[in-house]
């Protein structure tokens, strides 16, 4: 049984440079794609990432909450899936939180920039690979 769910899977977090997130789509499928490590994290429950306001992702998080998030580290061939919801966040103290200086190569208008988000990943539950076998986990 894994002994410390919350550092084991945050180093695994910390340590990746991408990300994979699932949506749904309005036929109910699970969509999946590739993103930039998450900007900041709040323990293994609350993780943020950037994107476009008006990408094909905010649209499906906007009609179903529903959400995944999967780390893997392929070096050790481990990984981690959290399960839980994403928000669409675009109040400026959101943006303000995780907004980095080079963003403006992404978002050209700055912070305020109107095709800029912050999608906020709230996790409920998560399955941890390592090891030939899984485990799943609960998150308070």
């Amino acid at each position: 049984m894994m002994r410390d769910a919350e550092k084991t899977v945050g180093n695994i977090i910390d340590k990746q440079k991408t990300a994979f997130i699932s949506s749904v789509d309005e036929d109910g499928f699970p969509n999946t794609k590739a993103m930039l490590a998450p900007r900041k994290r709040e323990g293994i429950k609350t993780i943020y990432f950037t994107t476009n306001t008006g990408s094909m992702r905010v649209e499906q998080y906007r009609s179903n909450p529903k959400a995944c998030v999967y780390f893997c580290d392929k070096r050790f061939f481990r990984g981690v899936m959290l399960v839980g919801t994403m928000e669409v966040l675009t109040d400026a103290e959101s943006k303000e939180l995780i907004w980095q200086p080079g963003d403006t190569m992404y978002y050209p208008l700055g912070v305020t920039d109107p095709d800029y988000c912050v999608l906020r990943f709230t996790a409920t539950k998560g399955r941890y690979y390592s090891n030939f076998s899984s485990e799943s986990f609960s998150i308070e």
